[in-house]
């Protein structure tokens, strides 16, 4: 009879747990249908995926074995062979697209450099961590140390960076460039102007103001347009409602995330936009009133302490020269003019 009894509780607290399991999992089910983090058998084209450019963004002469898994394994910011570098550049990644045909022509000029360049082209808020941490970088399971020659960022932050002592003068301006809205082929969600952001149901990505120095034009270009209202509903109000998300890598980022459908704008340089169109990327622009457009100056410096001194000042001369102009008037730079400093 006890036996009897042991039995009926066990069974009555087994069909207890079921029934408690069989109302949990619609919850689950619910909650995993409205996350975005599960993996999926990939779906979109590999060309739409970093590293772009089909490997000439890298200076290395010698590539041994390709291993280079789109959206799984790709270093797309880190340019080079870390063996024996002799020059290294820390560029924020506004212009990486650049890079490839600029280093070209420097090593043309200067054949000592041929295949020993190294650069990286994450944001400039995240270099100067980088630098701070006495070169030290991890990404993903790999940590490396390298020390920077010189650095390249807005005219603002370079000096900034200079009265810190990070880096030495002189703060050498060379480029200027203007900001646009970057949007999907055909803009499906007729995005006209800055105002258009604000709207509810349109979903943006926005460069993160804790490390691009692009937010604050961003921001002035916003306030310009519509107000402080303007500006607070793209960066605070989107934001925590989630219809906005900010970028940790925004020259990447916001044009992947368009193709891939996730968002419908997005602010970035022209010149990236310009970048994206050349490729084929179903990508285009909305262009940006000049009265509400806002200009940064791109400036370069030598870092204190740098391994290569010679060969940053070399670079910092050669990044000026008519040649390099070229190669940055195909994305749509201007050549620095003595200007108001933004």
């Amino acid at each position: 009879m006890q036996n009897s009894h042991s039995t009926m509780r066990i069974v009555t607290r087994i069909f207890g747990s079921l029934i408690a399991l069989a109302m949990i999992l619609p919850t689950l089910s619910a909650a995993n249908d409205d996350c975005q983090c599960r993996t999926q058998i990939p779906h979109y084209p590999d060309e739409i995926f970093p590293p772009w450019q089909k490997g000439a963004n890298n200076d290395a002469l010698n590539r041994g074995l390709d291993f280079t898994v789109p959206e799984v394994d790709s270093l797309a910011d880190f340019h080079g062979d870390l063996t024996d570098p002799k020059l290294i550049l820390f560029v924020g990644g506004n212009y990486f697209f650049a890079m490839a045909p600029l280093v070209k022509t420097f090593e043309e000029l200067h054949l000592e450099y041929r295949g020993r360049i190294y650069w990286e082209t994450i944001p400039p808020g995240l270099l100067v961590k980088q630098i701070r941490n006495g070169g030290t970088v991890t990404s993903g399971n790999m940590t490396w140390t390298v020390k920077a020659d010189a650095y390249f960022a807005g005219l603002m932050k370079v000096k900034e960076l200079i009265d810190d002592g990070l880096l030495v003068a002189p703060a050498v301006p060379y480029v200027t460039n203007t900001l646009t809205i970057m949007v999907p082929k055909d803009n499906p969600a007729q995005i006209a102007g800055l105002a258009d952001l604000a709207k509810p149901d349109v979903r943006l990505a926005m460069p993160n103001p804790e490390f691009e120095g692009i937010a604050r034009q961003i921001k002035a270009s916003l306030q310009k347009a519509g107000g402080e209202n303007l500006a607070k509903a793209v960066y605070e109000d989107k934001v925590k409602d989630g219809s906005a998300v900010l970028t940790q890598v925004h020259h990447r980022q916001t044009p992947l995330f368009l193709m891939q459908g996730l968002v419908q704008a997005g602010v970035t340089w022209q010149s990236e936009a310009i970048f994206q169109e050349q490729i084929g990327h179903p990508i285009s622009h909305v262009e940006i009133p000049s009265d509400q457009n806002s200009t940064a100056i791109y400036a370069g410096a030598e870092v204190r302490g740098a391994i290569h001194p010679d060969a940053a000042k070399a670079w910092l001369e050669f990044i000026r020269s008519p040649e390099a102009m070229s190669i940055f008037e195909g994305y749509g730079f201007k050549r620095y003019q003595a200007q108001s400093e933004k």
